[in-house]
């Protein structure tokens, strides 16, 4: 890809920079941030690390969105950041206002990208990005999914002591404490968790990654996570850049899929050189579904609070 542009040049943002240049998965990459200096001196940052790790991108960053000229990707992390106490749907008023004016400069100067939502709530911020911008679903879509599974395999390897290479996990639904861990499709080289753990310490993991992200922020105070965040990005972007085709959990809009429409959730979709290519639907159990709709109708009402 010859160009990918970052929208919020800060912590997220930043990181994601940083490794989606370590990796070369682009020739240019773009920082756009409100702040006078912040997207230009991370640029600078990250571009006097080209040497040591050996990347060809270029790194600019600018408060003029003509920055982001000619994107392919656009990556949006800009936003209110939650304060310790605070859920993620506490800061969707000002957040929906941030995202409102990005999709302006997006719309005008990356009309042919695909939009790649991070900002929270991702969920609703992911439907709103679709509902402004008109694009088909295939190019607006959201991170969330990625990370929660990614937060939920650190804690099984934790709680086992067993490599991370052979975990695999499955996280539905908003991004929020309503989220579904998957267990009848998470497991260790095949193997389901129950046979590697009681019942309670699973129950402990589900809990802890339900609520992964504000237990970072009470332990930082000042800050939210960022390292974990940017590399479930660089994840979803090496595989749109490469079309590798991965089957990840994605924040795409319903139609239809999971008996819902008119929705943005995580569900599991194959992202490839098309953004979203398709959505996979697993048939859910009693309980699953249950989880489902209850995380589904978290996610509604605050679209509701969009109208």
């Amino acid at each position: 890809m010859f160009k990918i542009a970052i929208i919020g040049a800060g912590r997220v943002g930043e990181s994601t920079a940083q490794f989606l240049a370590e990796s070369d998965l682009a020739r240019e990459i773009a920082l756009l941030d409100v702040r006078e200096g912040a997207a230009a001196g991370a640029a600078l940052d990250i571009q006097e690390t080209a040497p040591l790790f050996g990347f060809d991108a270029r790194i600019t960053g600018d408060t003029d969105p003509g920055v982001i000229a000619g994107a392919e990707l656009v990556v949006i992390t800009a936003g209110l950041p939650r304060k310790p106490g605070m859920s993620r749907s506490d800061v969707l008023e000002k957040n929906v206002e941030i995202l409102d004016g990005i999709l302006v400069d997006v719309m005008r100067e990356a009309p042919d990208s695909r939009i790649l939502v991070v900002s929270n709530p991702v969920d609703v911020l992911t439907y709103r990005a679709w509902q402004k911008t008109g694009w088909d679903r295939s190019r607006v879509f959201g991170q969330a999914g990625v990370l929660d599974a990614s937060r939920m395999a650190a804690f099984v390897a934790l709680e086992t002591g067993l490599s991370t290479r052979d975990i695999h996990t499955l996280v539905l639904g908003g991004h929020g404490d309503a989220m579904v861990p998957m267990l009848r499709y998470s497991g260790i080289n095949g193997l389901p968790l129950h046979h590697f753990m009681d019942q309670e310490a699973i129950d402990r993991i589900v809990e802890r990654t339900r609520h992964g992200g504000a237990e970072i922020l009470a332990l930082k105070q000042t800050s939210s996570a960022y390292d974990a965040p940017a590399a479930a990005i660089k994840a979803m972007v090496e595989a749109i850049v490469i079309n590798r085709r991965r089957v990840l959990p994605t924040v795409a809009l319903l139609d239809g899929e999971y008996g819902a429409t008119d929705v943005a959730m995580g569900v599991p979709c194959v992202l490839g050189a098309d953004g979203m290519e398709k959505i996979i639907e697993l048939e859910l159990n009693a309980e699953e579904q249950k989880a489902f709709d209850a995380s589904l109708a978290g996610v509604r009402a605050d679209i509701a609070r969009l109208q």
